[in-house]
């Protein structure tokens, strides 16, 4: 799956563009950045409810190319900074983690 349709079919509004065509090889979604930084894998997405700094330094540390953030959670400016420095796509839907999920199930396959 692109990013694009992950922006797509989760109804996302998308802060950082990054690389919108993107070959997306998996997903992971959590919160627990230590989890992340353990089970993430490169080139995959990751669905998060978390929004500060520190997501963008796991996304670094894992290279990871797009943080979608669920439940409509609003990133900090930090956040959104780093992203666009690190040319990360992020994005928000008001979708929860596992409504996101459940809507890229069709496209990842």
């Amino acid at each position: 799956m692109k990013t694009r349709d992950v922006v797509e079919k989760t109804r996302a509004t998308v802060l950082v563009p990054g690389d919108m065509e993107r070959d997306l090889t998996g997903a992971i979604s959590g919160d627990l950045l230590s989890f992340i930084m353990a089970e993430a894998m490169e080139g995959w997405l990751w669905i998060t409810i978390q929004v500060h700094l520190n997501v963008a330094a796991v996304a670094v540390l894992k290279d990871v190319p797009f943080i979608l953030v669920a439940s409509g959670r609003a990133p900090e400016q930090a956040l959104i900074e780093r992203c666009a420095a690190e040319g990360i796509t992020l994005a928000v839907t008001r979708f929860s983690a596992f409504d996101a999920a459940a809507a890229l199930q069709e496209v990842a396959r």
